[in-house]
């Protein structure tokens, strides 16, 4: 049994009651709810948030919302908290960005595929790097892997460094991939990761998928071809909407 859990905070720096967005008549949260309920991998679907309004908004539209403590450090410990309080048992949680609308259901099978054997502990989703732009914008997460798809690390930074070649041929020379922030934890693990200290790569890089590594944790790592977008202020919103509705 997987539970997919789209964490939705109301409160954000650069886009306040963001989960509520009006996008074409619909919200951005019922539309990315919407687009997770089509993924034939995912048996229930739930909005953890923080938020009478957003709570409310949810049960609106039919769909299924926990009301979670406003005190989490991130939405690791949300989707923890919302899995606690399902009456059912999950093997598995699938944590989906509440500001991707635009999510492709088949990027959530493509990640619930690597589950399959149980022994999976996290898993997440990376797409080949094809601008410049995006390889060197220390917004953009770039990981690599060995060769049991393993992550190795996850970097703001360009990973690895080209030694011998200048960086406007990097792309040309080698196969860079950006980090898709949707996360499968199986259900023990996840309970696990919540209870450990934030450790020195995660505080350097802001990168909390780090604390993992550095416990010894092994996240399986998908290479996709299907883009995600993620909303993060209204100029992103309006972009969107014109390039896909």
């Amino acid at each position: 049994m997987i539970l997919g859990i789209i964490p939705a905070r109301y409160a954000s720096t650069r886009f306040p009651a963001k989960p509520l967005a009006d996008i074409k008549g619909k919200s951005m949260i019922q539309r990315c709810y919407e687009q997770v309920s089509k993924a034939q991998s995912i048996d229930k679907v739930v909005v953890a948030t923080d938020h009478q309004e957003i709570y409310d908004h949810v049960q609106s539209f039919g769909g299924n919302v926990v009301m979670t403590s406003t005190d989490h450090p991130s939405g690791t410990d949300r989707c923890f908290e919302a899995l606690q309080l399902q009456e059912e048992t999950y093997q598995y949680v699938i944590n989906i960005q509440g500001d991707e609308p635009f999510i492709d259901p088949s990027q959530i099978d493509e990640l619930a595929a690597l589950l399959q054997s149980g022994e999976t502990e996290i898993a997440t989703l990376g797409i080949k790097i094809k601008e410049a732009e995006k390889l060197f914008d220390p917004n953009t997460v770039k990981l690599i892997k060995n060769s049991e798809a393993d992550a190795i690390y996850f970097s703001r930074q360009a990973i690895p460094f080209l030694r011998d070649f200048p960086q406007d041929e990097w792309l040309a020379q080698h196969d860079f991939y950006k980090h898709l922030g949707m996360y499968a934890y199986r259900s023990d693990v996840l309970e696990k990761i919540t209870q450990l200290k934030p450790s020195t790569l995660e505080q350097l890089e802001k990168l909390e998928q780090l604390r993992w590594l550095e416990n010894g944790y092994k996240i399986k790592v998908s290479i996709t071809d299907k883009e995600s977008i993620g909303i993060d202020t209204p100029e992103d919103l309006e972009k969107a909407i014109k390039k896909l509705l």
